[in-house]
Order: C-alpha cells, then structure tokens, then sequence
C-alpha cells in the first residue's frame, strides 16, 4: 500500500514538472509582435537584435556595430597617437564600467525566462490530528506557480533588448573616447606649433633688439625703440608661459583617459597633413554620410532596442490580466488507529496515508493597477521612441554643421599657407631691409613681425581646427569619412 503511494507521489511529481516545462517554453509573443521587433531593428542596418545569439544576422549587426571604433582607430596613421588612443579604449575607466554593466545585463535575460522557484512545506503535528482513519503524524508538499503562456518569454525578450541597448552604448562611450583623445592630441600638437613659432619670433625680437641698441649706440636709433621691442619680448615670454599652462592641463586631461596619473609622459602629437591648392575645394556627400551614419551609429542601435524594449514592454503588462497557475502535490502520513474502537472495529482504510493534488489561481481584480502598468508601458515605449527622434535629428545636425563647416575651414587654411603667409613673409623681408638701412623705424618692423607670426598662428590654429572637426565628423557617422575629389569652385557650383 505504502509502495503504491509513492509511486503515485513520484508519478504526480514529474507530471508537475513536465506541465512547469511547457509552460516555460511555450511560444513567447505572437507572430505579429515578433514581425514588429525584427522590421523595427531591421529599419537600421547597423542596429544588433537582442535576440542575435540565435540569429547570425544578428551577430553581423553587433559585429558591424563593433568595429566601428576598431575602423576608426585603424584609421589613424600617427603611430604616436595611435598607440594613445588604443591605451584608451582598453584603460578608460568609463569604458570598463560600461562593459560591465553590459555583461550584466546580458545574463539577465536567463534570470527573468526561467520558472519562480518551486515552494516545498512540511508540517509535523505535534498533537497528532484524529481522524477516522487514523492519527495524522505529518503533512509534506510542493508547489510550483506557473507564469500565464508567453509572459516569461517576453520578459525575456525586453532583458535581451536592455541587454543589446546596453552593448550599444559601450561602442557609444569608445567612440566619444576616441574622439575627445584626438582633440586632445590635436590641440596638444597646436601648443608644440604654436610654441615653436613664438620662440622663433622671440628670436627675431631679441635680434631686432641688438640692431636697434646698434643704431642707438651710432646715434641713428631712438631709445625708445629699444623699449618697443623689449616689450614685445617681455608679452613673447607672457606667451610662453600661457602656452606651457595650456600644455600641462591638456597633458592632465588626455592621462585621464588613459587612467594615468597627471604627469606621465606621452609622446609628441603632429597635425594630420592636408593638400592644398589654390582652387580647392573640400566636399562631402550629404546623403553618403547621412546614410552611413544610420548604418554605424551605436546610438541609433541602442535606440531601436529600447523601442523594441518599450513594445514588449506593452505586451507583458497587457498579459497582467490573465492569471498566473499553482499546481501542487500534498502528501499526508497517517498512522493506525490505536484506540479500544479502531483496535476492535478498523475501518477498512486504517492508517492510509493521503495524497492530493492541488491548484489555485491568482485573481486579477484590481484592474487600475493593471492598466497603470500598461499606460506605464506606453509612456517607456514613446520615451524611447523620441529618445530614437533625438538621435536622428543630432545625426542630421552634426552632419549638416561640420560639412558646412570644414569646406571653409580649409579655404580658410588654404587662404593662409598660399596667399597670406607667402605676402607676410614678403612684407617682413622688405621691413627687415628698409629698417637696416634706416629708412623705416622700429614700429613698422615690429608690425610686419606680428603680421607675420599671426598669419603662422592662424594657419596652424585652423589646421586644429579642421582636424578636429574632421575627427567630429567621422564621430557623427561611425566611421572614417573621405571626402569627395577636391574640384575648383566652377565645377563644385554646377554640381549644387
């Protein structure tokens, strides 16, 4: 008797956990709501499916989407900064931080998919309980609640796209890291030009200085000449300080990054090369960097994740409105009956245990509760939604505004290195003469000086300037960026 219980124990048991398995493999979310995930990250290229660990094609959008700071710093050719920017992506405290919480949010997924815990109780009845069939010595049961069909499975599906949102936005913090160090280096580089040209007008200052005091001493020069170029000396010097400040703090900035401390030592940055020629003209393709831009951009991954997030989101809170099951098996020790009645007249289930199937079920009666959670739902979808609209619309901005930008930052340079610097140099030549032989006074020298140098400033001042932008664009679109053949500016107005 006490064999067959058990079997029946075991036979219910495992019957219990074949139902607990069918319902969590059960179909997840409708055909349609999964048709609506896949066109809303299949709309972007670049964007990775939450669900790519069992599609390949959702693997080449991650994969894609990695590379993009990869391709970025392969494009790099200054070994110097280079070596820098890799330090970066792999030192960055930002960027592990990320990464963790990423890798964390990839293993909620098998969290939320899997069953509640099953329930198991056992009572011992210290004064036994009387029954006809005898005394009850003990009570053991297990319990297992069953989640309504589809919602462990949808649960499922928004920690996956969390999840994928997350591992977006670790490419999105490399990419602004690889940025701001190619600022930072390309700023570094201008201090090292800018330093070099106002030692070499410091040169040319103090070699003024000793013609003048020569002119002075022959009783051809004015004293007060020697005062001009003293000063000009004295703010030269007022530069070079200033100039170094700026060194040291940009120096401190860019060891941040790469978790360094302040002073350590870096190499030195050079300014990326640009051709130039006279009837140049920079341009880019608008609709080829718009379009690369939604195929490379992270951001745009991580909104398109959450906006499926947000619609998944909708179908679990509406699936609040069904109850959850709980299936149960008890299990009842009971002993024979000892008393001078059950001795002399047993009932015919004399001390038979008792095994009982339960079942109960969740009442989801407070129907306000239920529909917040679904306006709750509603309201994270359209937030990720416009989330997604910003997105767009900084790509359209960035893009719009540096190559507006850039095509006069280099007429800009090329203005300055073709036109302006040879005309300078030329002015100072002639300044430099006519000074020599007395025909002109220190003030009109000093001031071909400054035009000269100013005009050397300016050249490299727009060269970082360029440069950086250049590194913004290629931010802007997720990948290195060429522009369109130079032409002269009657072709590049009949191709507008």
């Amino acid at each position: 008797m006490h064999l067959r219980k058990m079997v029946s124990w075991l036979l219910v048991s495992q019957a219990i956990g074949w139902s607990a398995t069918a319902v969590a493999q059960a179909p997840e979310v409708s055909e349609p709501l999964v048709q609506s995930s896949q066109s809303t990250l299949s709309s972007q290229p670049a964007q990775s499916s939450p669900v790519s660990a069992a599609q390949p094609a959702g693997d080449d959008r991650r994969q894609r989407m990695g590379r993009s700071s990869e391709a970025l710093l392969r494009s790099i050719e200054s070994m110097t900064l280079h070596e820098v920017a890799a330090e970066v992506l792999e030192r960055n405290p930002e960027i592990a931080r990320a990464k963790h919480l990423a890798a964390a949010a990839a293993v909620r997924a098998p969290q939320v998919r899997a069953l509640p815990d099953p329930v198991a109780a056992l009572t011992i009845f210290a004064l036994p309980a009387e029954t006809r069939a005898g005394p009850q010595r003990l009570s053991a049961s297990i319990s297992q609640r069953l989640p309504w069909f589809g919602k462990l499975a949808l649960a499922e599906q928004v920690a996956l796209f969390h999840a994928a949102a997350a591992e977006a936005e670790v490419e999105e913090i490399r990419l602004d890291k690889l940025t701001e160090i190619r600022r930072l280096a390309y700023e570094m580089a201008f201090h090292v030009d800018h330093q070099a040209i106002v030692e070499e007008e410091r040169k040319s200052l103090v070699r003024y200085e000793r013609a003048a005091q020569a002119r002075y001493a022959s009783g051809t020069g004015l004293q007060q000449e020697i005062v001009r170029i003293q000063t000009q000396i004295t703010r030269v010097d007022t530069q070079l300080l200033e100039i170094a400040e700026h060194h040291v703090m940009l120096g401190a900035s860019l060891n941040r990054l790469r978790d360094r401390p302040a002073d350590a030592p870096f190499g030195v940055f050079e300014l990326p090369e640009f051709a130039l020629s006279e009837p140049g003209v920079l341009r880019f393709d608008r609709t080829v960097l718009r379009r690369d831009a939604l195929t490379w951009r992270p951001e745009l991954a991580a909104a398109a994740a959450r906006v499926a997030a947000g619609e998944t989101l909708i179908q679990l809170a509406e699936k609040g409105f069904r109850p959850d099951v709980t299936l149960g098996l008890s299990y009842t020790a009971v002993g024979r009956r000892d008393d001078t009645l059950g001795r002399l007249q047993p009932p015919e289930d004399n001390g038979d245990d008792i095994l009982a199937l339960t079942g109960s079920l969740n009442l989801p009666v407070w129907r306000r509760k239920l529909e917040a959670g679904v306006e709750e739902a509603r309201a994270s979808r359209w937030a990720a939604e416009n989330a997604k609209r910003y997105v767009l619309a900084q790509v359209e901005s960035s893009i719009g505004d540096l190559t507006a930008r850039m095509p006069l930052f280099f007429q800009h340079l090329n203005l300055l290195e073709t036109v302006l610097l040879k005309q300078a140099r030329e002015a100072l030549r002639s300044a430099e003469t006519a000074y020599s032989t007395g025909k002109l006074n220190a003030v009109d020298l000093l001031d071909a000086e400054v035009v000269l140098f100013e005009v050397r400033i300016a050249a490299a001042r727009t060269r970082t300037d360029l440069a950086v932008a250049w590194a913004q664009l290629e931010r802007a679109v997720g990948r290195p960026v060429q522009p369109l053949k130079a032409t002269t500016n009657e072709e590049n107005e009949s191709n507008s």
